[in-house]
């Protein structure tokens, strides 16, 4: 999903917003979690997950093109932890896809079989 493609969904979602309004909403919060993280600290959305940032110490890394030994510096680079109940929301997204995919092999198998035997 796109930032526009977002936009547009709670746009539809919430008629009564102008889509400006949820477009400057949108704009916003991205705003505060990436100042929150620029200044170190966390962001934690309860049901959703959390932001933060982690430390990658300096190393002697390896051009790839010549073979020569680079110094890479020491970085902060964000990540992503999705909490609990988005976990469990996808686990269960999953299992249904799954069980509809067996489901279908299911369907499949026994129509195969079917032809198989009519063919006989």
């Amino acid at each position: 999903m796109t930032r526009s493609e977002l936009e547009q969904l709670i746009a539809d979602k919430q008629p009564e917003l102008s889509k400006e309004t949820v477009v400057r909403c949108v704009d916003l919060i991205l705003q505060e979690v990436s100042n929150a993280l620029v200044e170190g600290h966390r962001v934690e959305i309860r049901g959703f997950g959390s932001f933060g940032l982690r430390r990658r110490v300096s190393r002697v890394g390896r051009n790839p093109r010549t073979g020569e030994s680079v110094y890479v510096p020491e970085r902060h680079v964000p990540y992503f932890r999705p909490g609990r109940a988005l976990r469990d929301r996808i686990d269960q997204a999953r299992e249904r896809d799954d069980n509809t995919h067996k489901r279908l092999e299911e369907i499949w198998k026994n129509r195969d079989s079917r032809t198989v035997e009519s063919d006989s």
